[in-house]
């Protein structure tokens, strides 16, 4: 199997642990994974906007770099990149009009995209392709005795058309550190926003929102938490430093990316984990389990 790959630009510093351990996990897995070239920023935020189409472009530009590869399918990893590409993707595709225009304001680009790119997260590819069942008989190394608290945010499963899985009781994540051997931890807040970009003008609101969902997680006997967004990453991450400071009682507990999770069961070597970019140490919970 050989699929396009769109990283986004935080998997190429900050989230470097999500990348590399999610292509050797990949590679495990027998997947060929190509890298757009010349791929540009998706834009960040899908512009809400109806006539604010000029924010449309660079999604849409990331999209003609997926043709130009003779690819009609795109994988993306990042939460936010997902949800920008495919949201602006869908418009392109149900609107010609918009179409028309934002293919005239990219006019020097050789190929007109057509809307013909299918927007997929890795967790659709693990699922829908290459199925749970299979990646279970590749498992080398089982997560027995981990309880994972997986927390999936808002990219996502929101808005419902454009998610893939239950908004309100998604279990794509739970259903995947199960094949892995792992414990899934059910909690009420899995489904609540981190704070997102508050966290540059408002860092009390993240504390905040950080100390509910990690206690949430915690009280239901969670050992790690499991994310899809750089963004959720850094804010339940590296904003635990200032929770301990405002919730003295709180605890730390370690975030991972699932594509860690998956590279450890899939014996993928310890430095595609890149736990040198986590703020909260994983390490001295996964060697308690026997994990690495």
């Amino acid at each position: 199997m050989k699929l396009s790959y769109f990283p986004g630009c935080t998997l190429k510093n900050h989230a470097k642990n999500f990348e590399d351990s999610a292509l050797c996990s990949l590679a495990k897995l027998g997947v060929e994974v190509e890298e757009l070239h010349r791929w540009n920023c998706c834009g960040t935020v899908f512009s809400l906007a109806t006539d604010d189409l000029i924010h449309h472009l660079a999604p849409i530009r990331n999209l003609i770099r997926a043709k130009e590869l003779n690819s009609d399918i795109l994988m993306v990893l990042c939460a936010m990149c997902y949800n920008t590409l495919k949201r602006s993707n869908e418009r392109m595709k149900n609107d010609q009009e918009s179409l028309d225009i934002v293919n005239d304001l990219m006019y020097k680009e050789e190929v007109k995209y057509q809307g013909d790119v299918k927007i997929l997260h890795m967790l659709e590819i693990l699922r829908d392709e290459l199925k749970f069942e299979n990646i279970a008989q590749n498992v080398t190394k089982a997560l027995k005795d981990l309880k994972v608290a997986n927390y999936y945010g808002c990219y996502l499963i929101r808005p419902q058309e454009i998610g893939f899985d239950d908004p309100e009781n998604p279990t794509i994540m739970e259903d995947l550190t199960s094949v892995l051997g792992a414990t899934p931890v059910d909690f009420p807040y899995k489904t609540e926003c981190c704070g997102a970009y508050l966290t540059v003008k408002k860092p009390d609101t993240v504390v905040e929102r950080t100390h509910q969902i990690l206690s949430s997680a915690q009280s239901m006997g969670a050992d790690v938490v499991a994310v899809s967004c750089p963004l959720c990453a850094f804010n339940l991450d590296q904003r635990q430093k200032a929770t301990v400071t405002k919730y003295p009682e709180f605890k730390h507990i370690p975030i991972l990316y699932f594509t860690q999770l998956l590279a450890i069961a899939l014996g993928c070597p310890e430095d595609s984990l890149r736990f040198d970019l986590h703020y909260i140490d994983p390490k001295p919970i996964l060697k308690e389990k026997d994990l690495i």
